[in-house]
């Protein structure tokens, strides 16, 4: 029986989206608790401010408790896992409790068109830059019909072409008040402490400058508070 359309559905009921699938090759082997390699892995995530109003109408988005966002995703992939026989992978799990994180954006690239923007971050052809993972489910089988659907939508998404490589003017280099970014890099703490310091703060307020700049998909660019919430948190964060 296909695991999609359920899968698909109960994320949908927060907001989330089945960002797609793959099924592992041997090279890329993601071993279960139970020493099983997993047959089938489903990348779960937000699309623009899909999954906000859910997140925040959650007791986690107001407990006062660090990290409530990975929390409220823990506590989803958790009960779905649970719910549909599966295993959750959090692209926040890493040292020091186990060796190394997730390759994440590893796995999205096996399942969407994801190409480098010069913001070093992802970017989408239909959602920009604004969309994210939250979590994965790996499950020990799949339906034959799941894997010929994951097996002919990879082949249509992957062949799609980077929205950056028609973007002449690349605004988003260009309107950063302190260059962090150059197409090669960013200057991640010269970042940090413009958003501390600016006193106007308008990246703190409505979200990086620069990634509002991206003409792609702006309908989807992020709400205030969404952005704001995600700028506090880059402020906090330490290596993470």
């Amino acid at each position: 029986m296909s695991l999609r359309p359920a899968l698909s559905a109960a994320l949908q009921l927060n907001g989330l989206h089945l960002r797609g699938g793959f099924c592992p090759q041997a090279h890329e082997a993601i071993a279960l608790p139970d020493g099983r390699p997993a047959a089938v892995l489903w990348l779960a995530g937000n699309v623009g401010g899909s999954m906000w109003d859910a997140f925040q109408a959650s007791p986690f988005a107001h407990d006062g408790l660090p990290h409530p966002l990975d929390r409220w995703s823990r506590h989803l992939g958790d009960a779905l896992a649970q719910r549909f026989g599966g295993v959750a992978l959090y692209p926040f799990d890493g040292p020091p409790l186990q060796a190394h994180y997730h390759p994440f954006q590893q796995w999205a690239a096996r399942c969407e068109a994801l190409h480098q923007s010069p913001l070093m971050l992802h970017i989408h052809p239909q959602h920009g830059l604004w969309h994210a993972y939250r979590f994965a489910l790996a499950f020990a089988s799949v339906d034959a019909d799941d894997r010929a659907s994951l097996l002919s939508s990879a082949d249509a998404n992957l062949r799609e072409e980077n929205p950056c490589l028609r973007c002449s003017e690349q605004p988003c280099l260009h309107v950063c008040p302190v260059q962090a970014y150059d197409g090669q890099q960013f200057a991640q703490e010269r970042c940090r402490e413009h958003v501390r310091n600016d006193a106007d703060q308008q990246c703190l307020s409505g979200g990086c400058l620069a990634r509002n700049a991206c003409p792609v998909a702006p309908l989807l660019r992020y709400a205030p508070a969404q952005a704001r919430f995600h700028m506090q948190a880059f402020l906090s964060a330490s290596g993470r």
